[in-house]
């Protein structure tokens, strides 16, 4: 497959697998305002996914539209990281989960906007407002939890402990990433390190949380297809109706 394919797969999926596990929370939220903010940026990531397979559609010309790219693969062939899979949990997982993606997500989405190829940009140009607001959310969420009572100080600094060592698989270059940071596309690993690490670093001072080893073991994996089981229950929510009913239509 086309390295430039393959990069876009990546964002579509992170953002689609992401998606999916945040509308579980729909109509679940602690408080009204909270639900209906977590259903938008749910909504959101849905979007972001819609531009980055369709032009991972055209630039592969064998006929996958969206919706095939979405529902028409197996979990192997999925390529979001696996953070993103792990189980929604409580909220303090879940707003951890999300805290470590937005911030990572918005350093690049911020690099994307200056890409070479110009489609690229445009979509990354588009998003940047929309993760904007995504990572200063959940870093005030995550402050409200780590600095709240002593039971949401516990449940946050636990999912922190619990989620960290899937936070670095974002910054694990393979081949394909170096090809779009060669291509002018994507910016290096150790720049969205860097400032990823530094961005966390204040949210956890301010919310008194420990923020584990920056050098500590990482997960790896899922952006090669090679993912946990929860991503098969995940899909297997996700792609029944078409999977049942193919080319079934609303």
């Amino acid at each position: 497959m086309d390295d430039k394919v393959n990069y876009l797969l990546r964002l579509g999926d992170n953002a689609l697998i992401l998606s999916q596990q945040l509308s579980q929370w729909c109509g679940k939220g602690p408080a009204l305002e909270e639900d209906m903010a977590l259903t938008n940026v749910s909504l959101d990531l849905l979007g972001q996914t819609r531009l980055w397979y369709e032009y991972a559609g055209e630039l592969e010309g064998a006929g996958r539209d969206e919706d095939k790219i979405a529902f028409h693969r197996d979990a192997h062939e999925f390529k979001n990281c696996l953070l993103l899979e792990q189980p929604n949990g409580n909220y303090a997982d879940t707003m951890t989960r999300q805290f470590f993606f937005d911030t990572w997500h918005y350093f690049l989405v911020r690099g994307l906007c200056g890409a070479a190829d110009q489609r690229i940009a445009d979509i990354a140009e588009k998003s940047l407002k929309e993760v904007t607001y995504h990572l200063r959310r959940s870093g005030d969420l995550i402050v409200r939890l780590g600095d709240g009572s002593a039971v949401s100080h516990a449940k946050t600094q636990a999912a922190v402990d619990d989620l960290w060592m899937y936070s670095g698989e974002v910054f694990a270059y393979d081949a394909v990433d170096q090809a779009m940071v060669d291509a002018g596309i994507a910016p290096p690993a150790d720049e969205l390190r860097a400032h990823w690490l530094e961005h966390v670093g204040e949210i956890f001072a301010e919310a008194t949380l420990a923020m584990p080893a920056p050098d500590a073991w990482m997960q790896k994996g899922g952006k090669q297809g090679v993912h946990s089981e929860h991503l098969g229950y995940i899909l297997a929510e996700m792609q029944f109706l078409q999977r049942a009913y193919p080319g079934a239509e609303w």
